[in-house]
C-alpha cells in the first residue's frame, strides 16, 4: 500500500541516553535522510534532541 511506503512508521530516541523514544511518521519525499526533532524527554527532565533510529 502507498501509505506504508511514502510515510513510513520511524522511533526517535533520545540523544540524552536516557533511552526514551517517541514513535511518529514521516514524509519520506520531504526527510529522506534521518529526522532530528527537539523534543521533551521527561527522563532527563528537559529538551533535547531525538534522532530517528532505524
Amino acid at each position: 500500500m502507498a501509505r506504508n511506503e511514502l510515510r513510513p512508521v520511524i522511533r526517535l530516541r533520545s540523544t540524552a541516553g536516557t533511552g526514551y523514544t517517541y514513535v511518529t511518521r514521516k514524509n519520506r519525499r520531504n526527510d529522506p535522510d534521518r529526522m532530528t526533532l527537539r523534543k521533551y524527554d521527561p527522563v532527563a527532565g528537559r529538551h533535547v534532541d531525538f534522532r530517528e533510529e532505524r
